[in-house]
């Protein structure tokens, strides 16, 4: 009787690894609803990760600039957010304490304090809501509209502050809302056509109208919203000037300003929170992501003469997360003992500079930019027409169409190379890159060549034709 040959040490496990990782995305295809959103661009099944790194369940390994959307600033299952985990298991402390105090939070408020712009951090209250952005958001605009006795709210395009209701009115895709939305400057979409300096003062003066003519159809509102760089948006940092230019409009007025630092809070944009850029004090900052070293947390921090006083006002069930208050802690220490901000500076500039490049190499990028680990690539139809119906003139000429397919085709051959990336964007045409802050300059090299190496692959294919070889 012949000898049955076994398979090989080497296709034996990875013949069982792609079975573990087939029938895991199969069932989730099954069980869970169409409305996924990573898990359809992205069909992996991670069962480890450290750092920048994750390892699928069939054995691949990738490197991670999702980062969580933002969340992981420092990368996956950092030594010291592990030991603080422990730590508070091995503790006997209540893994929920609703909103009572504990030891675990008053250190988690002490450090939060040590981090913030130090007009806010002198007169601040950090009020803990829900565990998510959204919540947060909720939460921040219920504050300014009880503080104020006003009711509508000031956001700008493109925005993007949540997926629950009020939180959604706030962003670009709403409609029929308490809201009012204004211009958001930026240069390859200028609304007005000039972008630069002018766009940004024209996008001022538009709002310095509505906030002051009795005619615009807004009354004065509870609270503007601002994001100091759009996340979701497509990665548009807002001119440090026009921030300025906001911070002093709302404070004329007795009109609370809310920054948005979801995304770019704890050091993401080469400072530890984004408005620092631009010397900007908001009298409202929204955290979250981040905050909870990769565990769900979120807060509101704001200025005490907001406060309001009625017990049970923001009261929930999840506002005491021990875990995520420890994780958030030792994050936030980590990034400023080790001035991880500053590294995000040095480290987002390079690999910005660098990307540019891409722009001059393939026809199909239109645009590349971000500030500090928060970088965006634009993508648009070389072969379309120069302008679309009601399109907007940049400040570089006529922007192309967007391309969406193309983005994700990109998004595709990154994953190909074990490379991870988002996309954002109006149309969803910009691919995003968040790499944790601890990300090292080998890794960043390797981030860079593999994203050409996807942009190539997929101009070849028909998604725009290369300029380089």
């Amino acid at each position: 009787m012949p000898v049955r040959a076994l398979p090989s040490a080497v296709d034996g496990p990875a013949a069982g690894a792609r079975a573990v990782h087939e029938g895991i995305l199969r069932r989730q295809a099954a069980r869970e609803p169409a409305a996924r959103t990573y898990a359809r661009a992205l069909p992996i099944v991670p069962v480890r990760a450290r750092g920048l790194t994750i390892e699928g369940a069939d054995g691949r390994r990738y490197l991670d600039c999702l980062s969580g959307a933002g969340a992981l600033a420092l990368g996956h299952n950092h030594p010291v957010v592990l030991e603080a985990i422990r730590k508070v298991l091995d503790s006997g402390t209540p893994l929920n304490a609703l909103d009572l105090a504990t030891p675990v939070k008053d250190a988690f408020i002490a450090e939060l304090l040590r981090t913030l712009p130090p007009g806010l951090a002198d007169r601040a209250r950090v009020l803990f809501c829900g565990p998510t952005g959204s919540d947060a958001m909720e939460t921040a605009c219920a504050l300014v509209r009880a503080a104020t006795g006003r009711t509508g709210l000031i956001a700008f395009t493109g925005a993007s502050h949540g997926r629950t209701a009020g939180a959604f009115d706030a962003s670009a895709a709403a409609h029929d809302v308490r809201v009012t939305r204004l211009p958001s400057p930026q240069d390859y979409r200028c609304p007005f056509g000039v972008g630069g300096e002018r766009g940004a003062d024209l996008a001022a003066r538009w709002t310095e109208s509505v906030l002051d003519d009795p005619g615009s159809g807004a009354s004065l509102p509870a609270g503007m919203i601002v994001e100091p760089v759009q996340g979701e948006g497509g990665v548009i940092p807002a001119p440090d000037a026009w921030l300025r230019r906001m911070r002093q409009l709302t404070a004329e007025r007795s009109v609370p300003l809310i920054a948005d630092e979801i995304q770019t809070g704890v050091g993401r944009t080469g400072a530890f929170w984004a408005v620092e850029h631009s010397g900007v004090t908001p009298d409202v900052m929204v955290l979250s992501q981040a905050i909870g070293g990769s565990l769900p947390l979120a807060v509101v921090v704001h200025r005490d003469d907001l406060d309001v006083p009625e017990p049970g006002a923001a009261v929930g069930t999840f506002p005491g997360n021990q875990l995520a208050m420890a994780a958030g802690t030792a994050t936030l220490t980590h990034v400023r003992e080790n001035h991880l901000a500053e590294r995000a500076a040095t480290v987002g500039a390079r690999m910005l500079s660098q990307l540019q490049g891409l722009a001059g190499d393939f026809p199909c990028v239109g645009e590349v930019r971000g500030r500090g680990l928060m970088i965006g690539v634009e993508f648009v139809d070389p072969e379309g027409a120069t302008r679309e119906v009601g399109q907007a003139v940049g400040a570089a000429g006529k922007p192309l169409p967007a391309a969406p397919q193309l983005a994700a085709e990109v998004q595709r051959e990154c994953l190909r190379r074990g490379l991870i990336v988002g996309l954002g964007g109006r149309h969803a045409g910009v691919v995003r890159l968040l790499p944790p802050l601890t990300i090292t300059d080998e890794q960043a090299a390797a981030v860079q060549d593999r994203l050409a190496d996807a942009v190539r692959a997929a101009a070849r294919c028909g998604g725009g034709t290369a300029a380089a070889p």
